[in-house]
């Protein structure tokens, strides 16, 4: 399989090695048409106002398309990209999982934090419920899912990590943590999806 990490900013190269570890052969996405060439793609932190800057009109229609028909896997900005509602200030959004996401709500940097949260048992993880460790730098924080969105990962009583159809979020920096098991999850929904049902959402 071919995982596309967009790399318009933030740490994409974490995770183009992080993927790179796990066995995936990885590109760097930069334009379009490159979208039409991968399996998957990982959206990673950054700004997410800046993020659709750079996308542009039609970058933007043509992810909105990808995210439609083929796994995606948003982090911090990713996920607030991925999410139907978006505040603080509001923002136009992928609409690829129904959750209200609010931006900034841990803070400034200088309220970035390591925290230990809960990878659940799910679909994508069937081992019990266990310790992990979760990077928090200006993170958005979910505050409502829909009834279709399985939480994955909690930390205190937050959902810190969703996943809806083939769209997969995290508020928090997986590829900054020396565990793998948030994008093992991903290689594996990313797997599972020739069997799946394509997420029909207006």
């Amino acid at each position: 399989m071919t995982i596309g990490v967009l790399a318009l900013q933030g740490d994409f190269d974490a995770h183009r090695h992080r993927l790179e570890q796990l066995g995936a052969e990885v590109v760097l996405v930069k334009k379009p048409q490159q979208l039409d060439e991968i399996d998957g793609l990982v959206i990673p932190g950054g700004e997410s106002g800046t993020f659709l800057k750079l996308l542009g009109v039609e970058g933007f229609e043509k992810l909105k398309q990808f995210v439609r028909l083929k796994p995606t896997f948003g982090t911090c900005a990713g996920a607030i990209l991925l999410a139907t509602e978006v505040e603080n200030p509001k923002q136009a959004g992928l609409g690829a999982i129904d959750i209200r996401i609010r931006r900034n709500a841990y803070g400034r940097q200088l309220d970035s934090s390591i925290r230990e949260g809960k990878l659940l048992q799910s679909s994508l993880n069937h081992q019990p419920d266990s310790a992990l460790e979760m990077v928090f730098i200006r993170a958005p924080r979910i505050e409502r899912a829909g009834p279709a969105v399985e939480v994955i990962a909690t930390e205190g009583k937050d959902a810190v990590a969703v996943r809806q159809g083939r769209a997969m979020a995290a508020t928090f920096h997986p590829e900054l943590s020396e565990d793998t098991r948030m994008h093992k999850a991903f290689l594996d929904l990313i797997g599972s999806c020739g069997t799946d049902t394509p997420v029909r959402r207006p």
